[in-house]
């Protein structure tokens, strides 16, 4: 490994390239705008991610000659690119994004990483990140790494050797923090909503928003839940410091919180720095749905865009706008509903648009809309006006459940729909 500056550390990128960056708050910013200032003397570099935060400048219009991102799902900050044509989206399932680097179907001639300085044995940390971490590190050319003071030191799978990385600079970058959302009265109802069919010693995957974060709260007199999913955030501090989330009740990793990545404030970092209750895994494994159905009761609670009358999730675009990508959202679902007493949620307000002016509950999917949880995976939809329970229901049955739970100004025009297409 060499100590470099950032401007040599990624003076070894050549057009053409494809580099991957880690993901989510341990976006390696340092390496990142060492890339981008080196923009023209480059063109048709790759670069590949999941959502990433920060301003992503290799993401600004003036620089599509130069860098074409490849989105393995999409953040705030790439939806304008993906949506202008400026970046391309690859549809994936979160379990299968390392295979993509394992099998060469990405190869990877550089990856930039955001790592803990080595300890005593020469380990650095992942931090907060090890989604695909170690398939694109065992992948690539050249391992990049920034040697961050300023990461907090996860265990579990978390680890590389200094051996893996053969250019560094060290830096002293924080990690990027997201904000505890906003609740308001919709996403209250709906978490009370869920929160009742949360059973003691359920394994819950409890991911980012105002919805996960309203469950959280209304979940404080359950008993010995545990946590298995792809990321958490602040909301499983709070359980854990309010003795709710203890793990005792887990059928494997027990007393353990296991995730892939994990997004919220500094609070949230320093709770998972140095913790042994908090184990870092790849995606392949908190993805797995062989792995998700080992856990009794697992209650899997994820989001939509849109869901049509026949139970049709649309949970990654809107129409023929891209949004956000398919993510982990099948993983878990199909996950929850093979393990014993599993639960699969999809829960949305009922409404969008200024003043509720569009119904998300729809007689069909807007054009373009893609479709991420089939009409024969959902199970469980969940608005601010209820419950609706689609498992082994009929089409005209859905449709009557789903049209219960929409919200009351549109009923009437989703009953019209539905008779003219002989749904109800």
């Amino acid at each position: 490994m060499r100590i470099v500056t950032p401007q040599e550390a990624v003076a070894g990128i050549r057009s053409g390239d494809q580099i991957y960056l880690q993901c989510a708050a341990a976006t390696p910013e340092v390496l990142l705008a060492a890339l981008v200032a080196r923009a023209p003397e480059l063109r048709d570099v790759s670069v590949v991610h999941l959502h990433t935060e920060g301003p992503g400048p290799h993401l600004a219009p003036e620089m599509a000659p130069h860098f074409r991102h490849r989105a393995l799902f999409i953040g705030p900050n790439a939806r304008r690119a993906v949506n202008e044509g400026r970046a391309d989206f690859v549809p994936v399932f979160l379990s299968d994004v390392p295979a993509l680097f394992t099998t060469g179907a990405l190869p990877l001639d550089a990856v930039f990483i955001n790592v803990t300085p080595p300890d005593s044995h020469g380990f650095c940390s992942l931090g907060t990140s090890v989604e695909a971490m170690h398939a694109a590190i065992g992948a690539a050319k050249t391992v990049i790494a920034q040697l961050n003071t300023a990461m907090p030191r996860t265990l579990g799978e978390s680890f590389i050797h200094v051996s893996q990385i053969d250019i560094a600079v060290e830096v002293d970058a924080p990690v990027h923090e997201v904000a505890r959302p906003v609740i308001g009265d919709v996403e209250r109802r709906i978490g009370a909503y869920i929160a009742d069919l949360v059973v003691d010693g359920a394994t819950l995957q409890l991911g980012i928003g105002a919805i996960p974060a309203a469950t959280a709260s209304f979940l404080d007199s359950k008993k010995d839940l545990g946590i298995h999913t792809e990321m958490f955030t602040d909301a499983v501090v709070d359980l854990v410091e309010s003795g709710v989330v203890t793990g005792a009740a887990k059928a494997r990793n027990r007393g353990k919180i296991v995730t892939s990545f994990m997004m919220g404030t500094r609070r949230l970092y320093e709770f998972a720095r140095d913790n042994p209750m908090v184990e870092m895994r790849p995606v392949d494994f908190t993805n797995d749905t062989h792995v998700i159905r080992s856990f009794d009761n697992f209650t899997a609670i994820n989001s939509a865009i849109e869901v049509d009358l026949t139970g049709q999730v649309v949970a990654d675009s809107i129409g023929h706008r891209m949004y956000s990508g398919v993510g982990g959202q099948m993983d878990f679902i199909r996950g929850a509903a093979l393990a014993e007493g599993g639960r699969p949620i999809i829960a949305l307000p009922s409404t969008a648009g200024s003043e509720g002016s569009t119904s998300r509950i729809t007689p069909a999917l807007k054009e373009g809309a893609g479709v991420v949880t089939t009409r024969a995976h959902v199970r469980t939809v969940v608005t601010e006006f209820g419950v609706a329970e689609l498992w082994g229901k009929s089409l005209r049955e859905r449709a009557a459940a789903l049209i219960a739970v929409a919200h009351p100004d549109h009923r009437d025009r989703l009953i019209y729909e539905a008779r003219q297409h002989h749904e109800l």
